[in-house]
């Protein structure tokens, strides 16, 4: 009691409720059964039954990571290898439920032994799509939660319940297994519920209604808090929602510093449905669209037709604001399930971002054909144009930037210009720090850099960011990596280019000034932050930021940084 204890943070913000917890419901079930032509006959229900629930989840999903989640565990569902190796086990004489559930437990236990941990982490979606299905089987439902605001504490939970989650209800999230890259953490994130995962079998005993804090910005939480700490909670809690009311009622107000320098603040995108949702929060543009969401959600690769409709969505939602795009960004912790790679030692140093659409360069082809296409203005007469940005992930150096850039220029060439977009640019993530070394050269001859601080910070400390013990590490404010980001910036503003940032230091509080003092142009963030972001912005002025970068530049750890930037 009132101990504060770890867990990884998972989903940022605070809360202060009862807990409920909910325990992985039983399921009690005959393991052998004589008939086999009815116990398959019960599970090709119970399998359509639990299909038929993800699709109506799908449906109702209000954003685009939930729809795309849900997608994949009906794909799951459907898979005929799963299937199969339970109908053999119902012919060797098991039930319909013992027979599914160890299908389920083999290939779980197959991608708990991955070497990659963030497809390992991926056994969870199986186990969640497993007890679907077992529930049908065994008509088991679970217990409701309580009417009143509460903390839902787990053993784990898979995305489809976090999907069901009612954020009215729901303050915040804990769990005693799971990892920041899971599924269900993605998914507190996009529907903002602070979450803590991992922390631990402990949390599972705790009494049901016992009073919590939970704290998903610094990974802990505290039960049954003292009278003075749940009253500092409460004022930390206060102070937060007074902030973000006064930032949604001025999020439209342009993004500038006390003093007047404009540094725009755009969002970041998993899908092109919620473009409208973001200009509605004073987003300025879209800084980053993963166009990858386009591809994992189809189950062979998207037409011409296909691409050019869903990025339309996003431009037409935009009304003459800048679209930025990345190129397909797969490989790595992302493979395309018709697009098979071979098996790799340490993905994230392999085949992935551009150095991949290199090698099926019509697959780049194609998507810049569509973009371009996308972005045609709507009519001669129109007076808007749809200004398209076109990034290139993972880019080590020019050479790679010029294969890309043949192909865009040759389609510039082709395509008459009544057909596309008229106000374009090309230009390169610097996520390598050899790219960030060499931006005096990629500079020259690039319209624009985004850096993309998430991974420019593991690659430089050589620390993966969803390490369970290491990731409070990869911190983004390390000297290091503000040094290759004053590089990058140096450079561009030398040629007379500009540079976003679109990685989560671009809403860190303490980061916003020193990267404004660095000369950063505009900031990316994920669409709940913009008000914050930009009411950020109007704290301080250039001056204070500029002195705030070199003091930052001057420390020798992240550490020291952040100790400096809240001493000041």
């Amino acid at each position: 009691d009132d101990t504060p204890h770890p867990g990884v943070a998972a989903s940022p913000g605070l809360a202060i409720a009862p807990v409920f917890v909910l325990q992985t419901p039983r399921f009690d079930y005959p393991e052998r059964a004589a008939d086999p032509a009815e116990q398959q006959q019960r599970l090709r229900q119970a399998i359509a039954e639990g299909a038929a629930q993800l699709e109506a989840l799908v449906q109702q999903a209000r954003g685009g990571e939930v729809a795309q989640i849900l997608s994949m565990h009906e794909e799951m569902l459907r898979d005929p290898e799963l299937f199969e190796a339970a109908r053999e086990g119902i012919q060797e004489g098991r039930s319909a439920e013992a027979a599914w559930w160890v299908a389920i437990e083999t290939a779980a236990h197959a991608q708990e032994m991955l070497a990659d941990r963030l497809l390992a982490e991926r056994a969870a979606d199986l186990r969640d799509v497993g007890r679907r299905v077992l529930g049908v089987l065994c008509e088991v439902s679970l217990p409701e939660p309580p009417e009143t605001p509460y903390i839902l504490v787990t053993d784990d939970i898979g995305p489809s319940d976090v999907a069901r989650l009612d954020t009215q209800r729901v303050r915040g999230l804990l769990t005693a297994r799971g990892g920041a890259t899971a599924h269900s953490a993605i998914l507190a994130r996009a529907l903002g519920i602070p979450a803590v995962v991992g922390a631990g079998e402990r949390v599972l005993t705790l009494a049901g209604g016992q009073e919590l804090i939970l704290d998903g910005e610094r990974g802990r939480v505290i039960p049954a808090p003292s009278a003075e700490r749940r009253a500092s909670a409460e004022q930390r809690l206060a102070e937060r929602q007074r902030r973000e009311a006064e930032a949604w009622q001025a999020r439209f107000e342009p993004a500038q510093t006390r003093d007047g320098h404009r540094v725009e603040v755009a969002a970041n995108l998993g899908n092109t449905t919620h473009a409208a949702d973001a200009v509605e929060r004073g987003a300025e543009g879209i800084g980053l669209l993963r166009t990858e969401f386009l591809f994992m959600a189809h189950a062979r690769e998207p037409d011409l037709a296909t691409q050019i409709e869903e990025y339309r969505e996003a431009l037409d939602a935009l009304d003459g604001r800048p679209l930025v795009a990345r190129t397909l960004d797969v490989g790595g912790d992302k493979p395309l399930p018709y697009w098979p790679m071979p098996k790799e030692d340490n993905p994230f140093l392999g085949l992935r971002g551009i150095r991949l659409s290199l090698t099926r360069p019509e697959v780049l082809e194609t998507q810049l054909r569509a973009l371009l296409m996308a972005a045609a203005p709507a009519s001669e007469a129109a007076d808007k144009p749809q200004p398209l940005r076109i990034m290139l992930p993972m880019v080590k150096d020019v050479g790679e930037f010029r294969a890309a850039r043949a192909i865009f220029e040759r389609l510039l060439d082709e395509i008459p210009a009544a057909e596309r977009a008229t106000d374009v640019q090309l230009g390169v993530m610097i996520e390598v720090p050899s790219a960030a070394l060499l931006a005096p050269v990629l500079a020259a001859e690039v319209d624009f850099f985004s850096v993309g601080t998430n991974d420019l910070t593991q690659y430089t400390l050589a620390i993966d960011r969803d390490h369970p013990e290491l990731s409070a590490q990869a911190d983004g404010l390390h000297p290091a990596v503000l040094r290759l980001i004053e590089m990058t910036v140096a450079a561009a503003h030398a040629h007379g280019k500009w540079v976003g940032v679109c990685g989560e230091l671009a809403s860190d509080t303490l980061a916003v000034p020193v990267l404004v003092g660095l000369g950063v142009d505009e900031l990316s963030v994920s669409a709940r932050q913009v008000p914050l972001v930009k009411a950020r912005l109007r704290e301080f002025d250039l001056a204070e930021a500029r002195t705030q970068a070199q003091l930052a530049l001057a420390q020798a750890t992240s550490e020291a940084v952040r100790d400096a930037l809240e001493a000041r």
